[in-house]
This record gives structure tokens, C-alpha cells and sequence, in this order.
């Protein structure tokens, strides 16, 4: 069980997210505004936070970038909007939030961010010890490095560069940039099910094909459909020597993955 703190000042997306999660078994606590956030954030050992954007005294992207600036950003953070432009979802990630749901929220898409979100948790949780265990008094020529280390080692970026999307350039190709890494990450994460894709996107199907066009995102289909001459099996091969092989059913693409 896990401890979810939602803050959003409608209270009816806060009761409904409370039923929600309480019946995935989770303990939620609730706020209505910044300030509520930032009491409970000090007094309660938080796992997960649901923050709305547009709330009266303070917004939720101010609220999480106060959080990373005092070093109080110990939990994944995932942001809701229902108003929210693409320019507010990269602002709020570049602050630390893990994702951002549009709202009306599906139920689908929220637990499968909570999950997330939970699990992304867990890891830093585990992070911390191994790097508070760390012996400080050992001299860092004495200290072998390791290729896991190296590898859990942060990676940081060139200056004016977040996510691999460089920041010093127009607006609107900042935007595509980050459009296409998001999906193109989501692309390969549901295995280019465009019904996935779509319905984590909150986008419909055609809507989502005309912007991975626009982006000029190919849909690896010939990945998913033309396979290599050894991968395909002996029945969908054409066997001119055996007379059953006209009888061979055709091969389909399940149609539920792509638009016509």
C-alpha cells in the first residue's frame, strides 16, 4: 500500500481520485491548495503526488519548482491539467515531474501513471542509502570504479540542453523536438500499438497518425510486418512443390494496432 497525496482545489476531482486509488488499496491524502500540500508534504511520509496546475493561490508548476529548489522533491510528482498547454507539460518536466495527465483523466491512463510513478519511487528510495552509505573519508584515487557505478552514475547534459532537446532555438522546434521524443518513446513502450499510444496520449487515432506525420515519425511498420526471409514462418512462405499451399491461409495485420 502506498500514500498518494492528491492536491487539486475541485473537490470533486479529489473525492474521485481518492475512491479510485483507495480501491487499488492505496492510503490517499488530500489537498486543496499549495499550502495543505506543503504541511502534509512536512508532517507525512508521501510515496506519490497528484498536482493540478491551475489552483488559486498557487499553481502547481510554482509549487513543484519550490519543492526541487529546497531539496524536497523526494517523490515522483505527476502533473494534471485540464487547460495545460505542451509549453506547461516541458515546463513542469524540466522541474522534476515524472508525467502529465490531461484531464478528464481515463481511469486506464491514471493507474497506469500511478504504477509508474509508484515503481519510479521505489527506485530512487533504493538509490539513496547506497549513495548516503557511501564512505566519505576514502580518497577518490583509492576508490575502484565500477561499470555499475559508472552506470548509475547521472549522465549530465551539455548546458542549454534538457532531454536532448536543445533549449536555444524557436520555440516551435523546441516543441516539435519534444513532441517527437515523447512519442516516440510511447511508440516503442506499448510495442507501436496505436491504440495505446493514443489513448495514453489522451489523442484520437487520426488525430495521433496526423501528428506522427507532421513530425515526420515513421511508424516502423515494416519492422512489425515485412519480417526477414529466415523469421517467416514455413506456412507463409509460398511452397510452389506442395499442392496445399494455395489452401494456406493469408496473412493478416491485426488492425486494432494500425489506421487504414
Amino acid at each position: 500500500m502506498a500514500s498518494i497525496l492528491v492536491v487539486d482545489d475541485e473537490v470533486g476531482i479529489r473525492e474521485l481520485l481518492s475512491e479510485i486509488l483507495g480501491d487499488e488499496g492505496h492510503s490517499v491524502l488530500m489537498a486543496e491548495n499549495a499550502a495543505r500540500a506543503r504541511d502534509l508534504r512536512a508532517r507525512e511520509q508521501i510515496d506519490l503526488v497528484l498536482l493540478d496546475i491551475w489552483m488559486p493561490d498557487t499553481d502547481g508548476v510554482t509549487l513543484l519548482k519550490e519543492w526541487a529548489s529546497n531539496g524536497q522533491l523526494t517523490m515522483p510528482v505527476i502533473m494534471m491539467s485540464g487547460h495545460a498547454t505542451i509549453d506547461t507539460a516541458v515546463e513542469a518536466t524540466r522541474y522534476g515531474a515524472l508525467e502529465f495527465l490531461e484531464k478528464p483523466v481515463a481511469m486506464a491512463r491514471l493507474l497506469s501513471a500511478v504504477r509508474s510513478g509508484l515503481e519510479r519511487g521505489r527506485l530512487m528510495r533504493n538509490l539513496r542509502p547506497a549513495a548516503a552509505s557511501s564512505p566519505a573519508a576514502v580518497p577518490v584515487a583509492d576508490t575502484p570504479v565500477t561499470a555499475a557505478a559508472e552506470s548509475a552514475a547521472p549522465v549530465s547534459e551539455p548546458v542549454g540542453v534538457h532531454n536532448g532537446v536543445p533549449l536555444d532555438q524557436p520555440l516551435r522546434d523546441a516543441r516539435d523536438q519534444f513532441e517527437r521524443v515523447y512519442f516516440e518513446f510511447h511508440l516503442a513502450r506499448e510495442n507501436y500499438s496505436m491504440t495505446r499510444v493514443a489513448d495514453r496520449a489522451g489523442l484520437e487515432r487520426t488525430h495521433l497518425y496526423r501528428k506522427l506525420k507532421q513530425l515526420g515519425i515513421e511508424l516502423a511498420r515494416g519492422a512489425r510486418r515485412d519480417r526477414a526471409p529466415e523469421e517467416i514462418p514455413a506456412a507463409a512462405a509460398p511452397a510452389a512443390t506442395s499442392p496445399l499451399s494455395s489452401r494456406q491461409p493469408p496473412l493478416y495485420v491485426q488492425r486494432d494496432d494500425y489506421d487504414d
